[in-house]
């Protein structure tokens, strides 16, 4: 009788397990799909975008007020930024891989030549020598330095790929063109980005199959000349060390950390609401730019940043999801090193927002005011979209076995088909397009 009883009782638990097992599977199918990534970037990037431009209002206007400016100046050339970074983020969108590769020896040597023309004719701002001003147009040609060496490496080291089995064709010229780039950023006091730079090599040489015993080497050498350019200047050494214990100079270096603090603070679970926050009002230096994310915190709480931290996380997930499924030793090489790029900035930005790194004046990809960063980050991102973007094309029986036989003998040592690689059969009837 008590079995009769039980069995009416565990059937619904039965059904509910299956039903569950059923919505985890449609969940799996889903992001299964080919342009699952696709999605994942476009819907991530423009939440990212719209909650920067809420932002950027909220923190500029009075801060504008408060310095003399007028009040929408700030939104005003922020909006203009985000139009025309979606548009190029369009047009990159519908660019194949083989007009990325062209574009990459272009954008490396106009990259360069900015970069020197900002140490002749450039503007300076706290110490920092990284503007061009064009016109009515303020430019930062180092944030542009970030895809031209992205693409140029990429390139670069897909024609070396046979030739990557030997220390001498990893590094050269990879390694030097990096560091000329990063000698020109340093020059004009730029520490922020030039780490972002040594983690876009980096990922290069990862994804390309280098040895650990290389990055040994150059993890050292980039510790000791990190550390040899904060000996150099006064100014870093006081804000690295004075990171941990901003108290002791509350007024000089551990002011900005200090209000920072207390805008995360004072935010709580789900903040003071948009357009309430006190710090906007000209405690917060660099409220706008670097230390954007603490208005988040405290106007949108903590729900506010988990929410744009797992903005990033699926944008990051979107990256990697396509440098570890694609054939296409390019477009493996692109997607790791972009992820990586506005994954290092980001995880730089946040901490020296919360204390867990010394401020290092890196803007929040996609949040923080200033077109510079925008632009070439829209624009990478549209180049992502491109590559999810792509279909199939027939091939032959002969030109699968074709393609699986040039795989057979290049074998499995390094190069951009090693490490990070996937095991990619042709499909049925298709191999992928623009390989």
């Amino acid at each position: 009788m008590s079995e009769q009883a039980a069995g009416p009782q565990a059937s619904p638990w039965r059904t509910a397990m299956r039903a569950l097992r059923a919505r985890r599977a449609t969940l799996k199918s889903l992001f299964d799909l080919e342009l699952t990534s696709y999605y994942l970037l476009v819907g991530s990037v423009l939440l990212l975008l719209g909650i920067g431009l809420l932002e950027v209002f909220s923190a500029s206007s009075v801060n504008n007020l408060v310095n003399g400016r007028p009040m929408l100046s700030s939104i005003r050339n922020q909006a203009v930024s985000a139009t025309l970074g979606l548009g190029l983020m369009w047009t990159a969108s519908r660019l194949p891989a083989r007009a990325y590769r062209a574009l990459a020896y272009p954008a490396l040597v106009g990259t360069v030549l900015l970069l020197l023309l900002v140490l002749a004719v450039g503007s300076s701002h706290n110490g920092n020598k990284n503007w061009l001003i064009i016109g009515p147009l303020t430019v930062q040609p180092s944030e542009f330095a970030k895809l031209a060496l992205v693409l140029w490496g990429a390139d670069l080291l897909v024609r070396k790929e046979k030739l990557l089995t030997t220390w001498d064709h990893l590094l050269v010229p990879l390694v030097p063109g990096a560091v000329l780039i990063i000698a020109l950023v340093m020059i004009g006091g730029d520490m922020g980005t030039s780490i972002i730079i040594v983690a876009i090599v980096f990922c290069l040489l990862w994804t390309a199959g280098a040895p650990g015993r290389l990055f040994s080497i150059l993890l050292a050498s980039a510790v000791g000349l990190a550390a040899l350019a904060i000996v150099m200047r006064p100014s870093r050494v006081r804000r690295f060390t004075n990171f941990l214990t901003p108290d002791a100079d509350p007024g000089g270096t551990g002011y900005q950390a200090i209000h920072s603090f207390q805008a995360l603070a004072s935010g709580g679970w789900f903040g003071v609401g948009l357009g309430a926050s006190k710090q906007r009002w000209g405690q917060l230096p660099e409220v706008q730019t670097d230390m954007i994310f603490a208005i988040v915190g405290e106007e949108l709480g903590l729900i506010g940043t988990l929410t744009v931290l797992a903005l990033f996380l699926t944008l990051a997930y979107a990256g990697i999801r396509m440098a570890l499924r694609t054939p296409d030793p390019f477009i493996r090489l692109v997607s790791a090193s972009v992820t990586v790029w506005l994954a290092a900035q980001m995880m730089i930005n946040l901490g020296a927002v919360t204390g867990v790194l010394p401020i290092a004046g890196v803007p929040l990809p996609f949040v923080s005011y200033g077109g510079s960063s925008l632009l070439p980050s829209l624009t990478a991102v549209g180049m992502l979209m491109s590559f999810a973007r792509r279909r199939p094309e027939p091939l032959d029986p002969a030109g699968i076995a074709a393609a699986a036989g040039s795989r057979a003998e290049r074998g499995a040592g390094p190069g951009p088909a090693g490490r990070g690689r996937t095991t990619a059969e042709p499909r049925p009837g298709g191999t992928p397009a623009d390989r």
